[in-house]
């Protein structure tokens, strides 16, 4: 109807003619015989207007008709695509269309150049990263099996490179994951002091180096409906960006909290934190607000990395700091439906089972 009334609006002039046309007529007639004149002129009218509507009716549906052709042709420019529309266009449109499907053709192939080009990337840093794994299970076995071999101050240095390389490498690792179309992510009940009794333990020698105090509050027999690893993720991350950014008494405390409609799990440090300004952005990739010393070497990725997989997750991320008092970073679980999501799984399994 939308399409009608614009229709008609653009092919307005055309009616105007019609009764034109037909005043000239009816003079005519009022010439040759006015009392004819009384009965016709309510005839002439409405014939022009029907005549009029169905104009319009079928013009709409070859607009329609040539719209859909045209969506399907900017879609898939094939041949078979451009032959059907070829049909319903005039010989003018259909040069342009031409170029049209020149340029698509091209752009198309361009991108398919940029796919496999990102593609191999990927599989080349992800191998990488793969690669890297070696030599860091090799230092790390060193470190556990001949660790009380070495000098304590090289044994020291030694595990501080490993958690370093360490954390670099899963960086990389979960940077290629994230920007790939497919995941790998198990949704489960997580038990949360043992997750991060984990990820603790692999950033232990950054930790003592700092002499970090760790607090943990109401997280004993505690859980969340996550991914592990992706959550893991997450976590290390901003211990990592705590470690980086702390100060001379630096302190790491971590909470849970039940609301009615999400569980927020919260990490609080006492470093630096950020200024004001620079808040709303230490999400963005790449940034790494002032140049100051603590900064200087920074990426501007691991917090980046952090909001991108708790999106993944469906998880809300929320930063809150003051410039010399630290920073404090909540994660929001929504509340779940355990009984929902454990007959999902059980769907799943089962029509796994009969796809087997």
């Amino acid at each position: 109807m939308k399409q009608f009334g614009k229709t008609c609006r653009r092919y307005l002039p055309l009616l105007i003619c019609l009764l034109i046309l037909d005043g000239f007529f009816s003079l005519l007639l009022w010439i040759s015989d006015a009392e004819a004149l009384w009965r016709l002129t309510g005839l002439i009218l409405l014939t022009s207007l029907v005549f009029f509507c169905v104009i319009i009716l079928l013009i709409c549906w070859r607009q329609e008709e040539k719209q859909k052709l045209f969506q399907e042709f900017l879609a898939e420019p094939d041949e078979v695509n451009s032959e059907k529309l070829m049909r319903v266009v005039s010989g003018q449109e259909w040069e342009q269309l031409q170029i049209l499907h020149t340029i698509l053709v091209e752009n198309q192939e361009r991108i398919q150049q940029m796919e496999d080009a990102l593609r191999d990337y990927e599989e080349y840093v992800e191998g990488w990263a793969h690669e890297a794994k070696t030599p860091l299970s090799l230092l790390t076995m060193l470190l556990d099996n001949r660790g009380d071999e070495l000098a304590p101050s090289l044994q020291m240095k030694l595990d501080y490179v490993r958690s370093q390389f360490q954390g670099d490498v899963t960086q990389i690792l979960y940077y290629v994951r994230l920007g790939s179309s497919t995941k790998d992510y198990r949704f489960e009940l997580v038990d949360l002091e043992d997750a991060l009794n984990e990820v603790l333990e692999d950033y232990a020698p950054l930790l003592e180096e700092k002499q970090f105090l760790i607090e943990k509050k109401n997280l004993v027999g505690e859980t969340v409906y996550t991914d592990r690893r992706g959550f893991q993720f997450m976590i290390g991350q901003i211990v990592s960006n705590s470690i980086k950014y702390s100060t001379e008494e630096p302190q790491l405390s971590m909470s849970l909290q039940h609301m009615e409609n999400e569980d927020i799990f919260t990490i609080a440090d006492h470093g630096t934190g950020v200024k004001s300004y620079d808040l709303p952005y230490i999400f963005q990739n790449g940034f790494t607000g002032d140049a100051t010393d603590s900064r200087k070497k920074a990426t501007g990725m691991g917090l980046y990395l952090t909001k991108k997989m708790a999106d993944d997750l469906k998880l809300k991320l929320e930063a809150e700091s003051q410039w010399g008092e630290g920073m404090t970073m909540r994660i929001l679980f929504p509340k779940v439906d355990l009984s929902v999501t454990e007959d999902f799984s059980q769907k799943t399994s089962f029509d796994a089972d009969r796809r087997k």
